[in-house]
């Protein structure tokens, strides 16, 4: 629009909503504003999938559950965020920090600004660039117009005219097949509340196929019901199975308004697998021993949250309200191992992890999983896995 003042715009839009917002003309970013100080863009970490996005208006979700919201006009981008309805975790932010290669000394201000961002549900997100996008574009949309895709519409209706030929054929045998869902249901409860990650694996490589009852008119919205219903549910055995309560609602949350995001069954599906083995994974790593006692769980719960801190005895004993000496004493009775070992051991698992995939530079995974140098890093991970970092990077 002639004689527009567009970063004059973008600078309103950031006063009131409390969230960064950049312009880029092609490639070269001309404006960014934000009423919370970071020292540096966490954007720049999902660059590549946001320029993706040629739509005049989109949105980009992370696996963190922050999301962006994408503008385009002519050669102009317009991105607002991150930002995300519910508040982040240390943990998330110091993970984001390292992904976004902020110095260690500089993570305390990446976290303090992320959290003065404003959180914001993504709809009101899209409902504010609705507004963007008719000055610079001329269009009026409405969330309808953004959420749903046409050619995404028109598979989906292809596949339910296909699966509604299908119920009619099948129709008489369908209403006579019972139930089947509780014994599964059961069966998969007992592996996250048992934290067996491996059993689970197994398990569903030779699930049965399960005949619930009709939640929604269609398929897409029944997947994402069966999925609201699996989240509350493996949530729940999380917590029976020594997960933090507040840890397992939280994530139950976050993977539900990921599944709101998503626009075929089979990304829902995919998700729905990624949710069981994350909480099947996360109890597992909870339980030490043959008999996790709660003092155990307390203990590993800590540490998971922790694990970019250099991590001290006093500091779990502190939190427990418990003297040192004797939480090392009965950890090691009950456990086999240190405290130290145990703490050391969970963070040579993490980095596995990030060596295997992330392309972050080891010294840069040493220093954020809180070893004192490199060469501490290096000889630590050697003395457990019997192989260098680099080593093991490159198997």
């Amino acid at each position: 629009m002639k004689g527009l003042d567009i970063c004059y715009l973008c600078t309103t839009i950031g006063n009131l909503s409390g969230i960064p917002i950049r312009i880029f003309e092609g490639n070269n970013q001309i404006f960014y504003y934000s009423t919370a100080w970071l020292p540096k863009d966490p954007m720049t970490v999902y660059q590549t999938e946001i320029w993706k996005i040629h739509t005049s208006i989109g949105y980009f979700a992370t696996n963190h559950f922050h999301y962006y919201g994408i503008v385009n006009s002519g050669s102009l981008k317009i991105v607002v965020g991150p930002t995300r309805q519910l508040e982040d975790s240390d943990q998330e932010l110091r993970e984001l920090a390292f992904r976004a290669d902020i110095p260690v000394g500089e993570i305390p201000a990446f976290v303090e600004g992320m959290r003065a961002i404003v959180q914001m549900p993504l709809e009101s997100v899209m409902q504010m660039l609705c507004t963007v996008n008719y000055v610079l574009n001329g269009e009026k949309k409405t969330l309808a117009d953004i959420a749903i895709f046409d050619s995404q519409q028109m598979d989906l209706t292809k596949q339910l005219q296909q699966q509604q030929i299908r119920q009619k054929d099948q129709k008489e045998q369908s209403a006579a097949g019972p139930h089947n869902t509780f014994d599964t249901e059961q069966a998969l409860l007992r592996l996250i509340r048992k934290g067996d990650t491996a059993a689970l694996k197994e398990w569903i490589a030779r699930a049965p196929a399960v005949r619930g009852g009709v939640l929604a008119p269609d398929q897409l919205r029944q997947r994402k019901n069966t999925f609201i219903v699996t989240a509350t549910l493996a949530s729940r055995a999380a917590i029976q199975g020594g997960m933090a309560v507040e840890d397992a609602f939280t994530l139950s949350d976050s993977y539900i308004q990921k599944c709101e995001l998503l626009q075929t069954p089979e990304q829902i599906t995919n998700l729905n697998y990624h949710m069981i083995l994350d909480y099947t994974q996360r109890v597992e790593r909870l339980h030490l021993g043959k008999t996790p006692s709660q003092l155990t769980v307390d203990v590993a719960n800590f540490v998971q949250h922790h694990l970019s801190e250099a991590i001290t005895t006093q500091a779990i004993a502190d939190k427990l309200f418990l003297s040192r000496s004797y939480l090392s004493r009965r950890f090691k009775a009950e456990t086999g191992q240190t405290l130290t070992d145990f703490i050391v051991g969970e963070k040579v698992e993490e980095a596995k992890r990030l060596l295997c995939y992330s392309e972050k530079p080891l010294n840069a995974i040493g220093a954020y999983l809180g070893f004192s140098s490199q060469s501490h890093f290096s000889r630590v991970f050697k003395q457990i896995t019997g192989k260098t970092p680099s080593e093991y990077r490159n198997i």
